[in-house]
């Protein structure tokens, strides 16, 4: 044997014994794959916390900002809380997936973040409001029972999650704060020292539900601390990317079941120690079906093509400033509570400008709201002579055709551009921008409108039917 052949079996030898130890070496000192904690309030406007602006006592809420990033511009699909948490939980806007009107489901053969996450060794569990359909599409572990995050089940189930180093995601559904308002400490707030938007009648009502609606914000802010404090209980703090988000807005006027910022712009704060900068704030345009491929990349896999969101982590790590030119949103008053018989809104927003696209203006627009105690009380100052009242209640009611607004200027959608010669360049880029995203999602406008109800409960269990004949 010569000796160049002796030294590559030496070598040989060397390597057979030093690559399994190198190798065990790595896969010791590897990071484990993160917990994603993705926290949400229900009917709750971004404008009202506290690191947000607002007057609410959010404390836990400010502080996670200051150990993570703040988002100030974050919008959903929807403002309305079945489409949102299909939006959040498919990663498709709501069109595509059939989930468009309230009390809805998606198509059979969408996906879920159960599926995705599932395969790359997570357990996926949901406490508290649901509100999805049907079953087969999102199987999540369902933890605890009722419409706000079971803590007593939690606790046990992080617990055995760790203690079998298995990483999990789960999505911690409050329920508040969504009416009826009777959580939380309402003294806290005086009525009479509380500042109203610009766009709320002053009346005593108004003032009075005001203080309930933010002693709720405080209660669902008590269980984000609650959640928090079981990571640091189990030690998981550092392995967990935390997200906390508010929600469509409101059940006041102008909020919720409208596509103007005050119902589709949300709250969204994110923390991953060592991971995001601490104290962080990004303007960029982000949209809740952005989630899911954020989860899915941040647990090691691929976001699937078909998927409508994309990842947020270079946002989040601070090497990307922007992440998408435009976001949009729909809303149909089909099927809702007190709602018109179809008045169908579609928008689109870019960092400067709203457009909005009501398709029936005819029709006077109406939901839930306008039955409430606070809307009644809005419409009597009217009908007593208040000339800003009946301005209100007549701007809620009926909408134009077209609205546009520059919303860095005047961000609660008051001065209606759409006509304005100086504009006009700019309605015609977003409404041919939204129209090429109609398209894109198989949304035929009107036509869509007409059949929501076939994508709402009784629509399912007609279709069931279809099936077994």
């Amino acid at each position: 044997m010569n000796r160049t052949s002796s030294n590559k079996e030496l070598l040989s030898s060397v390597l057979l014994f030093i690559l399994p130890a190198l190798l065990l070496s790595a896969t010791a000192n590897a990071e484990p794959n993160p917990n994603l904690l993705f926290i949400i309030a229900d009917d709750c406007t971004f404008r009202d916390i506290g690191c947000y602006g607002g007057q609410a006592h959010t404390p836990n809420i400010d502080a996670l900002a200051t150990e993570g990033m703040r988002f100030t511009q974050c919008f959903q699909a929807a403002p309305m809380c079945s489409p949102t948490r299909h939006n959040i939980y498919t990663g498709l806007y709501p069109v595509k997936s059939g989930a468009y009107p309230n009390h809805t489901f998606a198509k059979e053969e969408t996906r879920s973040v159960v599926h995705y996450l599932k395969p790359l060794g997570y357990r996926v569990g949901l406490s508290g409001k649901k509100h999805i359909g049907p079953r087969e599409v999102f199987p999540f572990e369902n933890i605890g029972s009722g419409n706000n995050p079971d803590f007593s089940k939690l606790d046990p189930f992080i617990k055995e999650c760790k203690e079998n180093k298995t990483p999990f995601c789960l999505f911690l559904c409050s329920n508040e704060p969504h009416s009826p308002w009777n959580k939380g400490d309402p003294s806290r707030y005086d009525p009479s020292k509380l500042k109203l938007p610009p766009n709320f009648v002053d009346t005593p009502q108004t003032r009075n539900n005001l203080t309930r609606y933010l002693a709720e914000i405080t209660y669902y802010d008590g269980q984000v601390g609650e959640a928090l404090s079981l990571l640091k209980k189990h030690d998981l703090t550092d392995n967990t990317l935390v997200v906390v988000v508010s929600e469509q807005g409101s059940g006041f006027a102008f909020a919720k079941w409208t596509c103007y910022d005050s119902g589709l712009q949300s709250a969204f704060i994110a923390r991953w120690p060592g991971k995001i900068k601490a104290g962080s704030v990004s303007d960029a345009l982000i949209e809740y079906c952005d989630v899911l491929p954020t989860f899915v990349e941040a647990a090691g896999g691929t976001p699937a093509p078909v998927l409508d969101g994309k990842s947020l982590l270079p946002v989040l790590f601070g090497k990307n400033k922007d992440h998408k030119k435009y976001v949009f949103g729909e809303m149909t008053t089909r099927g809702i509570i007190n709602g018109s018989t179809h008045f169908g809104i579609r928008s689109i927003r870019s960092k400067q400008f709203k457009y909005i696209w009501n398709f029936t203006p005819e029709v006077p627009f109406k939901n839930a709201c306008v039955k409430s105690e606070t809307f009644r009380s809005w419409e009597a100052k009217a009908a007593n002579g208040d000339a800003d009242a009946a301005e209100k209640v007549r701007r809620y009611k009926h909408r134009p055709g077209e609205e546009l607004y520059d919303v860095s200027a005047d961000p609660y959608e008051w001065k209606n551009l759409s006509d304005s010669p100086e504009h006009a360049a700019i309605k015609a880029e977003l409404r041919g921008e939204l129209r090429r995203w109609m398209n894109d999602m198989g949304d035929k406008g009107q036509q869509t409108e007409l059949e929501a109800r076939d994508h709402q409960g009784g629509g399912r269990k007609k279709k069931s039917k279809t099936k077994k004949k």
